[in-house]
């Protein structure tokens, strides 16, 4: 099977087209809100008062958002609270961008301050979503695609028929030749001995139990374990017990494949096949640190919730990389079905076996990737995003 995508200098191709300007600030939200096909990222997280290890996790999310094979081109500014740290220069940046051979262009508050730098930023924004938009879809392979996944107020159904179902659908795209990305690193504390039996070599299968290990430490640290605040409430009201259940329903989401390697959040990955990311779970940093690796499309696999009819789930959470709702609820499907873009339940309902509903999700992932819009996508509908962080602030 094969997309229509964007073909980029570097290899790659998108399956979106849009300009990125980046890093945060009142310049990037001023250009976007003037000019149509730009995109760019909301957070309070600017690096002041960060350590130099977050420092760079901040610096690879903005860098590899720019390069993600979504984007046309590139604006970068220096009007970030972040600009003055050795990590987030914006030559830096740039520069780093520039790479992939996408155009990048810098402006400064130099050139007439905030007002200058902003207007210069609307009419650079505007040649470049201006010529990105000459460019045409061309039929691509799937083993250009990277997707990843998270998964959310798990309950019963996740384990059951959600998750697999994803999981089958990221079969074939390893298969396919394509990278599929999973992590998660509270939800795989009790299943964290399968997960390792599934890795390419033993020093991947190290990686990944010391990933489990260093979270319940960190936990412990607080004076907590981990085990007696996850499962969230939430999951505790869909009919999950413990920990352990929680995540071995959750390691469903990766399917069969052998697991290649262990990344850090927003690290791309060096080749095809399956990857672990070391993200946390909050839906605020994971698909942003997702479209950093190079993630084209990212997935929410949604268990139940306590979602009113008529509910509105958030989109944009990938900024350059459009989100899919999917479940396995009949409840949040009936709730929130105008978010939602995939019904799994048609395995507990008997229509569908695992291996046929994963197959027709994989088909919807290529309908997706060659043009049709996601349903949250649709929306201009979301909040301040957090890239992963792991050290104190001071």
């Amino acid at each position: 099977m094969a997309f229509e995508g964007y073909r980029r200098l570097d290899g790659s191709a998108g399956i979106r087209n849009t300009v990125l300007v980046i890093p945060e600030g009142l310049v990037s939200e001023r250009i976007c809100s003037f000019v149509r096909g730009t995109r760019s990222v909301s957070t309070p997280v600017v690096g002041s008062g960060y350590t130099g290890r977050d420092r760079e996790a901040i610096a690879r999310t903005w860098i590899g958002l720019g390069r993600n094979p979504n984007v046309a081109a590139v604006i970068v500014h220096d009007a970030s609270m972040g600009a003055g740290y050795p990590e987030l220069r914006p030559d830096a940046l740039a520069e780093a961008v520039a790479e992939s051979g996408k155009p990048v262009e810098r402006i400064s508050e130099s050139d007439g301050g905030t007002l200058g730098c902003i207007s210069r930023g609307i009419e650079a924004a505007r040649e470049m979503v201006f010529e990105a938009s000459k460019l045409r879809r061309e039929p691509c392979g799937d083993e250009l695609l990277t997707i990843g996944v998270k998964c959310g107020a798990s309950d019963t159904t996740s384990g059951i028929a959600g998750n697999p179902v994803v999981g089958r659908a990221f079969d074939r795209l390893v298969e396919a030749g394509g990278a599929a990305l999973f992590g998660e690193n509270t939800e795989i504390i009790g299943a964290e001995h399968v997960l390792a039996k599934r890795a390419e070599n033993d020093r991947v299968r190290r990686a990944i139990l010391e990933v489990a290990e260093v979270t319940e430490r960190r936990a412990k640290a607080t004076g907590n374990d981990i085990r007696t605040v996850n499962p969230v409430p939430a999951n505790i009201a869909g009919g999950i017990s413990s920990l352990e259940e929680k995540s071995l329903g959750a390691i469903h989401k990766a399917g069969t494949s052998p697991i290649r390697g262990v990344l850090e959040y927003a690290e791309r990955p060096p080749g095809k096949g399956l990857y672990f990311v070391n993200n946390w779970m909050s839906q605020l940093s994971i698909f942003l640190g997702y479209a950093a690796a190079g993630a084209q499309l990212v997935l929410y696999q949604l268990g139940g919730a306590d979602r009113r009819p008529g509910a509105i789930l958030p989109g944009g959470l990938g900024v350059v990389a459009p989100l899919m709702w999917v479940t396995a609820n009949p409840e949040t499907y009936a709730n929130a079905g105008g978010s939602i873009q995939f019904y799994s339940g048609t395995v507990i309902e008997g229509t569908e076996t695992i291996a046929e509903a994963g197959d027709r999700l994989y088909r919807t992932m290529l309908d997706v990737a060659s043009g049709t819009m996601t349903r949250v996508e649709t929306l201009r509908h979301t909040g301040p995003l957090m890239p992963y962080t792991r050290d104190p602030v001071f």
